[in-house]
């Protein structure tokens, strides 16, 4: 990795960029713990006292599952944890790669901003309405629009730094851009119990 792409993950905004990822994916862990507790505490209620709990699905879809899913979206990406294919990426031209994922980050960049745009303007229009679940707990909408946004917001600022840096890369020839490993091919000891 060149010395301009470790300092992409090191200080400056990438780096804060870097923090707060790792906070709403903590967050988003802390959601996905919460998620099993509640099932966990529904089943049981419901097999042991015959007494579900009304509201764990509506907490659950409404709240939780939003959270873990779009506040690990934007840590997964800048740990190349998002699945890609990458049969032939090592027989094109480096400065090819580089523009393609400069475009294509960049165009996934402004699909996230739509979606963020979209969210706050949910959030608003919830809030000021005073909108509610209408199930059993008349809970707010507003939260789970604000974790759209919270999460797409990250998202499109770690695709937006990735497609200028995958630019940048294509421009100058030099490894500027943050790859990701190349795909494990051979077997590991314990793929083959050897």
């Amino acid at each position: 990795m060149s010395n301009l792409a470790k300092t992409e993950h090191q200080g400056g905004f990438s780096g804060l960029l870097a923090r707060l990822e790792t906070l709403t994916v903590s967050l988003a862990s802390v959601a996905l713990v919460a998620i099993m507790l509640v099932v966990t505490a529904d089943v049981s209620m419901r097999y042991i006292l015959h007494r579900p709990l009304g509201w764990s699905y509506d907490l659950i879809g409404t709240y939780l599952m939003v959270c873990v899913f779009f506040f690990a979206l934007s840590d997964t990406l800048n740990h190349h944890g998002h699945i890609a294919i990458d049969v032939f990426i090592h027989a094109l031209p480096k400065r090819f790669i580089h523009l393609s994922l400069a475009v294509g980050f960049a165009l996934s960049a402004v699909l996230l901003a739509m979606i963020a745009y979209q969210g706050w303007y949910r959030t608003v229009s919830a809030y000021t309405a005073h909108n509610l679940i209408s199930v059993t707990m008349p809970w707010p909408t507003w939260p789970s629009y604000f974790l759209i946004v919270v999460g797409s917001v990250l998202m499109t600022l770690r695709l937006a730094l990735r497609a200028v840096a995958h630019a940048a890369s294509c421009i100058t020839g030099r490894e500027i851009a943050d790859m990701p490993p190349p795909p494990i091919t051979a077997p590991t000891e314990s793929e083959h119990g050897t």
